[in-house]
């Protein structure tokens, strides 16, 4: 195998949501298939001017405003590739394919449809992923006043919803889940199921969350569901979330939490590291805040997840 090859790839979003990708050569390595534009690195590069010289190049574009989307390494039989890929939403230009490449525009949803590379997979998975993913407090007092809060944070724009209500009160935990399934298929969001096997396999919801626990017992990945994810503390963890080919994971405690104060933080730095190796999307939890998006951005993560940084203080 040949040594350490690294790429810069961008995801050009236009305002319709689409996606733009490029085909291959047929004489080049992974002739054919479809991919993020980009290209190698040259010495001395990093992956942002690396990014903004190859689509220069390759479509004819300026770059106007970009950020780091997702970092992946994959081994094909005859080479190692480091894919730095960045998400840019603003561009001069028309982009074409000054090398004669066809080009497509395309929905996130309707990428499956173009064969890629297998290092372009996570890819797909980030670009459908949003970059805040909530998670509900474990116990709730009222059921009214908790789907009232919720539909705040639906019409705020939270789109992936962890549900991890452990004590419903006096409601009646099939019947509460089956709400806030409703409520957030009408909105447009998903909600990853964390809660016990017996009440999962009673509603059906497009995912499920894992805890570390079970992730750690697992031998396969659970059938029926879109999407699965998981609770992760090391990188021994997300390696188990990959071979399981999970969808996504969280990463954590990154900061000091009230929930956890015995817990020692990974911090920013250990974080970058050990998402730096993931082959998944991984959001960053602990601690997480809005004002820590950007942060969380270019330590690696896909974003941030949390508890009280969006759903607040409030006992409901």
């Amino acid at each position: 195998m040949s040594g350490v090859i690294h790429v810069a790839a961008g995801a050009l979003v236009d305002g319709h949501g689409r996606v733009l990708i490029a085909q291959r050569h047929a004489q080049a390595h992974q002739g054919g298939l479809w991919e993020f534009p980009g290209g190698k690195l040259e010495p001395g590069e990093d992956g942002e001017t690396a990014l903004r010289r190859e689509l220069r190049e390759e479509l004819g574009v300026k770059i106007r405003t970009q950020r780091p989307l997702i970092r992946i390494e994959h081994a094909y039989p005859d080479r190692r590739v480091v894919l730095h890929v960045f998400l840019v939403n603003a561009w001069e230009g028309e982009p074409r394919g000054r090398e004669g490449q066809p080009l497509a525009w395309v929905m996130p949803a309707e990428l499956g449809a173009y064969p890629m590379p297998a290092a372009d997979v996570p890819v797909v998975t980030a670009l459908g992923l949003p970059e805040r993913y909530l998670i509900t407090p474990p116990r709730i007092e009222d059921a009214s006043r908790f789907l009232q809060h919720l539909d705040g944070l639906l019409d705020q724009g939270l789109r992936l919803i962890q549900y991890r209500v452990f004590d419903t009160g006096d409601a009646d935990p099939v019947t509460l889940l089956q709400a806030v399934e409703r409520r957030c298929r009408s909105a447009g969001a998903t909600v990853m199921q964390n809660v016990a096997c017996g009440l999962a396999a009673r509603v059906a919801t497009g995912g499920l969350h894992l805890n570390t626990r079970q992730l750690l017992s697992g031998n396969a990945r659970p059938v029926g569901f879109e999407r699965v994810s998981a609770s992760c503390h090391s990188q021994q963890d997300l390696r188990q979330a990959e071979a399981l080919g999970l969808d996504f994971a969280m990463l954590s405690p990154v900061l000091p939490t009230r929930s956890h104060p015995d817990a020692d933080p990974l911090g920013w730095d250990r974080f970058s590291r050990i998402v730096g190796n993931a082959r998944i999307p991984v959001y960053a939890l602990g601690g997480m805040h809005n004002g820590l998006l950007a942060q969380a951005w270019r330590s690696g993560a896909q974003g941030i997840a949390g508890i009280r940084g969006f759903w607040g203080d409030e006992t409901l």
